[in-house]
Parts: C-alpha cells; structure tokens; sequence
C-alpha cells in the first residue's frame, strides 16, 4: 500500500511516490530517468516487487491442488485478489472476473466464446475508428470466420471524439455487441460508456468496453457502467506482466463455452465426457499465473492507498499543465480534445512537430533521459487513415510523474527544434 506520505491536501505526494519506485532512482543515458510511456506499460513500486518475491521465497506452491499450508496459502491469495479487483471495478463477485494474461487476451476470450456462439452471418459487430489493434483484430476474424458485417463509428469533424450522428446511424443496425474502449490509448479521449452501453442495450445489443487506459487511472465501476464485459491489464496499473481480467456478467460467463481444455477449469473427466469447473475457474486452463495475481493485489492496495479519484485529479491538473506548455510551441501539434475538455481526455498526449519525424524525436528525448513512445500505438487505422499520419509521438503520465517531468520534455522538444534547426 502507498505511504500515508504520499498523500497531501495538496494531493498526490509525487516526491514521496517516486522513492517507491526503484527504477525511477535509476539513470537513462547518463541523465534522470523520465519515464512518460506509462500508457505502454507502468513502473512497479517496491510493494509488488516485494510481494511477488514474498511469494516465491516463502509459500511458492501450486493452487487448489495440494491440502498442505503452503499450497493453501497460495489459494487464499489468489483467490483474494480476484476478490480485490472484483471490488476495485464494482463487480458483484470474484466469480464475474476471469484472469488471462492482458486486455487482449480478455476481448480474444469474448470473441471466441460469446462471440462464436452468438454472432452469425449478417449480424453487426460495432467499434470504432479510435480502437486498438487488440480491440479491432479479434472483431475482424470474428466477422470473417461467421460472414458477420464488421461496422465503426466515425469520429467527429476535430477527430477527437466520436461522432454522435454515426453513433446513433450505426446503433440502428443493432449490432449485436458494441466493442468500444473507455480511454484511446493515442487520443486521451475518454469515452462516456456508461452513456453508449444504455443505448446499446436499448438497441438490444451487448457491450464490451476496453479498460486498459482507464482502470489504471480513474474510478471504474461496472456495475454503474452497465457493460457486459470489462477487459484490463495489470502491467499497466502498477502490476507483473502477463496478468490482465476479463469481468463479465454472471448470466453471460455462465452460458459461454471455455475455449481451452485441461487442469483447473474441469469438475470431472471420464474417457468421453468431462464437466466443467464453477466460475470463473472453467475459463483458466492449467496452472495459473499465481505470481501474477499475488502482484496485482499488491499493486491494487497501492492504489486503494492513493485513491482513484486523487489519481485522476492528479492526472488531469498534470495533463492541463502539459497542454499549455505544449500549446506555446510553434510547429507542435496535439492531438485529441483540447485543454477546455480536460475533464473528457486522460493523461495521454499524443504530437507531433513539423519537420521532425517522431522516431527522430523519440531518439532525442532518449538521449535526453526521457522515455517516449513513437509509432502508430497499434492503433494504425486511427493514426494513418484518420489523422493521417503515419506515426507520431506520445507521452503518457501517471502517479509518478509530475511537473518537472513535463518540464524536461519541453526542453528536450527545444532540443529537437535545435538539432533540426526549425523555428
């Protein structure tokens, strides 16, 4: 759990945070360490680097196998950090959350088990144009293996959110499930889901929302959501890799087929019959990622420790300031909602500066100390076919950040215009 210190009336202690954070005392290239890629993947603050070391040094054993203490300690534990996350995004049970190794795993999982047993040819699946790969792939080879009809919802004339007008033309079609993400991982755009999922249903529809950029960094609940399926991953809120959930509606877990076979998720197996395992268990074949979940239970009391809303206050007053910076230099260009509708972006600013390729500026702010991303984010339709571009770049901020992080991209941006010589 986070130190009382790192919480102020001011609000988040960033100086106090940082220090829980050992990579931050760490050097790039012979300078500080910055590190805005937190969209990408976040730092681990000691207390889950503890926690997953805990584990492996004093009651590493296999779950729901063995009667002796270690083993059923390693159960418990488990089992409690399904608990923990059930409560941290307002499902009603550990039984509405199935763990898989990342967001894409989760919305894979949908696909294949919901989606392969309800969409048929000439039924509508519906995403839209600022998806991540992970969230548009598994859409697409549903739609190819069924003849199902793959539609998207435009953005509006600025590109930074979606259009209303195609909203409304697409949901009359009623799709039979609407996959939208919650935060674009390239725009900041947050999207109002709760808003999207009432008129899906309304059009008879289910609901799938990609949490991957808001479970990090602001309160979730699915439950006030209404969305039939949740998909996060752990790496991104202070977590291990290779750790992520799939929440889902009871009533909807329960009338899915599993889509992998073997140990964990069976009650019972003769030579030509079998019987699957309650839920969630009977979608997690096999020996599970125990550390994984020892680690994000750490990572979510960390968070419980901050609070979500002061996370995302911190974010946003974080995002503000990085915005008017930003909005002062010439030739520098920020994508998705601007600095009046804060409150509708998270902490993800994606840019780019005429005359400089954003792998150049990538380069730069390396050499610089600060770590970036540059690309297409795996979101290439949005970038190349909607804004047009063929890569640009991003920095992304989260509880470790602060305004002398923000400060030294500035000054590694001016960096840039020097090296390319541009005004």
């Amino acid at each position: 759990m986070a130190s009382k210190a790192s919480i102020t009336k001011r609000g988040i202690d960033v100086e106090s945070i940082k220090k829980d954070f050992p990579i931050l005392g760490t050097s790039m290239n012979g300078k500080r360490l910055v590190y805005l890629d937190s969209a990408a993947t976040s730092q681990k603050p000691i207390q889950v680097i503890d926690a997953i070391s805990n584990y492996y040094k004093t009651f590493n054993a296999n779950i729901h196998r063995g009667i002796y203490k270690i083993s059923e300690q390693a159960t418990e534990e488990y089992t409690a950090s399904k608990v923990k996350l059930a409560k941290f995004i307002g499902a009603k049970s550990y039984q509405e959350i199935v763990y898989v190794r990342n967001t894409t795993e989760a919305i894979n999982l949908a696909a294949l088990s919901w989606g392969g047993a309800n969409i048929k040819n000439g039924d509508h699946i519906l995403i839209t144009q600022m998806e991540h790969h992970s969230n548009i792939v598994p859409w697409q080879m549903l739609a190819q293996r069924t003849g199902a009809v793959l539609d998207y919802v435009m953005l509006n004339e600025d590109k930074s959110a979606i259009d209303e007008s195609s909203l409304e033309e697409q949901l009359s079609k009623n799709p039979k499930i609407f996959a939208v993400s919650h935060a674009s991982n390239v725009l900041g755009t947050i999207n109002d889901v709760k808003k999207i999922t009432r008129m899906t249903h309304e059009h008879g529809g289910i609901v799938l929302v990609d949490g991957a950029q808001s479970a990090p960094h602001m309160p979730v609940n699915v439950s006030e959501i209404g969305c039939d399926f949740f998909a996060l991953s752990g790496h991104k809120m202070l977590g291990p890799t290779g750790i992520g959930a799939l929440y889902g509606k009871r009533e909807l877990l329960d009338s899915m087929e599993p889509i992998f076979g073997g140990g964990d998720m069976i009650r019972s197996v003769g030579f030509q019959d079998h019987t699957w395992n309650e839920l969630p268990w009977k979608f997690e074949a096999g020996t599970s990622n125990i550390e994984g979940g020892i680690g994000m239970s750490a990572a979510i009391d960390y968070l419980n420790g901050i609070g979500m809303e002061s996370i995302r206050k911190h974010e946003m007053e974080l995002t503000r300031y990085a915005m008017e910076k930003l909005g002062s230099i010439a030739g520098l260009k920020v994508y998705g909602p601007d600095a009046k509708h804060i409150k509708n972006r998270g902490g993800v600013i994606s840019f780019s500066i005429k005359g400089a390729h954003p792998h150049d500026v990538a380069q730069i702010f390396d050499e610089n100390g600060i770590a970036i991303r540059a690309g297409h984010h795996c979101a290439m339709p949005l970038v190349e076919d909607v804004l047009g571009v063929g890569a640009v770049s991003r920095m992304s901020f989260y509880i470790y950040n602060d305004e002398k992080d923000v400060d030294a991209a500035v000054k590694a941006i001016g960096e840039v215009k020097r090296i390319f010589k541009l005004n």
